[in-house]
């Protein structure tokens, strides 16, 4: 980090890094004002349409700022993150909370976890229905495990799924919402065309199966079916379109916490990796003044997300001096080609990352109070959508990231991101 100790504002990468990681161009902004903190945010590693990119930008730049908004108020990481968070899941155009992709039996499951690099707590939500805003529950489960053991020694719990999850919620005041008030004309229009291209597909096998004494070719095999498709059905990516975000706070803190509704017409009960834990999001202060502290949040196939723990690895990949090769040389070789993925041949997901550490001067002075903070993003997918913001600045940035020219979904990857250095003089 020797060579970022002398930057004095924000700088961000905005052009794809190929496996070289080369960089374009970059921008700059300035800061003023005392109040400290960072806030990244994306709306999902998938495909985002250039029809919505308006409202996926928008909605980016709506958490950023209420992020913002909570670090200024003197809210620490955790509060940021949460309040971030919700503002995703609210929003209809992002798979997470209210617009949730249903599942087979036509129902909303959410997944959610958060996680607190001061304490290491972590609080996950698992198929969980009928409330608005799963990250509230997670993160009243992380707050109850903090308080220490329950009646007669008994450790609370750190992750529910499915009707206890519900359960307990209401038990613990977070209210209850119909999956019909939180189902929107796109995620139920949605469900419907998954349905007739799954019978369809059930029908087209179903006569194979019948065909296949009379109508084998001289090799003793079906000729091939291609693939069923929907008419006006987006890229297969579309569905994977998890939200998260990652901040630290004025002393350093970081958080983490990621949302997701799954994939679409998944089977009724499954948990993606957003509930995971090292798999959806991932947190940590440094232990030591030669460490970074890190926050991840993932964001693609939650399949592929779990096998390969890729929160966790991303954050340990950190800790190597130089951040945009460590990040791609991590998506390369713990996701691309991890061995625990070795039968796919199209592995699809996203991160964001950020890390920070003590500016030199403020090491040097008590006075002085300075992060460094380094926020990168890398997706498998044909875009994401990401959006960050300092306390410090008027307004948040967006971006939605795109794989460059030519690269294949699953096998090519893209990498972005940029320098911020957020200080104040105390009084």
């Amino acid at each position: 980090m020797e060579n970022l100790e002398n930057s004095t504002d924000c700088k961000e990468t905005v052009s794809p890094l190929n496996n070289s990681g080369s960089t374009v161009n970059s921008t700059v902004s300035g800061y003023d004002g005392k109040a400290m903190g960072f806030v990244l945010v994306h709306a999902g590693a998938g495909y985002h349409s250039e029809s919505k990119a308006k409202e996926y930008k928008h909605v980016c730049k709506r958490a950023c700022q209420r992020a913002v908004d909570r670090l200024r108020a003197g809210g620490l990481a955790l509060e940021a993150v949460t309040s971030a968070l919700m503002e995703l899941e609210d929003s209809p155009f992002t798979n997470a909370g209210t617009g949730s992709n249903l599942n087979l039996s036509g129902e909303i499951e959410c997944d959610a976890s958060i996680m607190d690099g001061k304490s290491l707590n972590y609080g996950a939500v698992g198929a969980l229905s009928g409330i608005k805003n799963p990250v509230l529950v997670a993160r009243r489960l992380l707050s109850e495990t903090q308080k220490g053991k329950l009646s007669a020694g008994r450790i609370p719990p750190c992750f529910l799924v499915g009707k206890g999850a519900e359960q307990w919620a209401i038990s613990h005041g977070i209210p209850a919402c119909p999956t019909e008030k939180m189902t929107t004309k796109f995620s139920l229009s949605g469900y419907k065309r998954n349905k007739r291209k799954m019978e369809l597909a059930e029908q087209v096998e179903t006569k194979r199966k019948r065909q296949l004494c009379g109508h084998e070719n001289d090799f003793g095999c079906l000729e091939p079916v291609g693939d069923i498709l929907v008419a006006g059905e987006e890229n297969n990516s579309a569905c994977l379109d998890t939200v998260g975000v990652v901040v630290v706070d004025r002393e350093g803190n970081v958080a983490a916490a990621v949302s997701s509704g799954g994939l679409a017409m998944k089977h009724p009960g499954r948990v993606g990796q957003a509930a995971h834990y090292g798999c959806g999001c991932w947190a940590e202060n440094a232990r030591d003044v030669s460490l970074y502290s890190t926050a991840v949040s993932t964001s693609g196939s939650g399949e592929h997300l779990i096998r390969t723990m890729l929160a966790r690895e991303c954050s340990t990949a950190m800790q190597a001096e130089n951040a945009h090769q460590a990040l791609l040389e991590a998506m390369q070789n713990k996701f691309i080609s991890s061995p625990f993925l070795a039968g796919e041949d199209c592995v699809l997901g996203g991160v964001i990352v950020l890390r920070c550490c003590t500016c030199g001067e403020a090491q040097r002075s008590e006075d002085i109070q300075a992060l460094l903070v380094e926020f990168l993003w890398s997706h498998t997918t044909e875009s994401m959508c990401v959006g960050y913001m300092s306390a410090q600045d008027s307004k948040a940035r967006t971006h939605i990231s795109r794989l460059p020219p030519g690269a294949v979904a699953g096998q090519s990857l893209a990498i972005e991101g940029g320098v911020c250095r957020l200080g104040t003089v105390s009084d």
